[in-house]
């Protein structure tokens, strides 16, 4: 859940880490996921279709991908924050069953903006599912 409270700049340093956010992968969220984002390719939906295509189940698309990123940092930095820019790379499917670990850092901090980066890495059982950066924006203390 995402704090009511937004993270000051001030507040933070380079290599200070997120907590991380456990994801249970599962068919609803996968199949929702792809439904909300008007995603209607077969291999997010039907598992059959899925295994004709030569995967063993649905697998999760990169939209709903995108929006956990965002929610793992947003449940850090706060309500208000401003996202400035989202950087992501697929690896390892996300499939029904498995577990997807979030984790990140601040990696770099330019105060002239209030702006942090945080890389960050999304691993399941079978290795990195989502690598990359998000730059956001937090408001400094007076």
């Amino acid at each position: 859940m995402t704090s009511m409270k937004t993270r000051q700049f001030n507040d933070v340093s380079l290599g200070d880490r997120l907590p991380k956010m456990e994801v249970p992968i599962t068919s609803t969220l996968i199949t929702a996921g792809a439904i909300a984002t008007r995603d209607y390719f077969p291999g997010h939906l039907d598992k059959d279709a899925a295994q004709e295509l030569g995967s063993p189940h649905v697998f999760m698309n990169i939209l709903t991908t995108s929006a956990l990123v965002q929610r793992f940092v947003e449940d850090w930095a706060g309500p208000t924050a401003r996202f400035n820019d989202l950087k992501i790379k697929l690896g390892a499917p996300n499939y029904p069953g498995d577990t997807m670990v979030l984790n990140g850092e601040i990696s770099d901090v330019s105060p002239e903006k209030n702006a942090v980066e945080v890389t960050l890495k999304g691993k399941n059982s079978m290795g990195n599912h989502v690598t990359g950066t998000v730059s956001v924006v937090l408001p400094k203390n007076d």
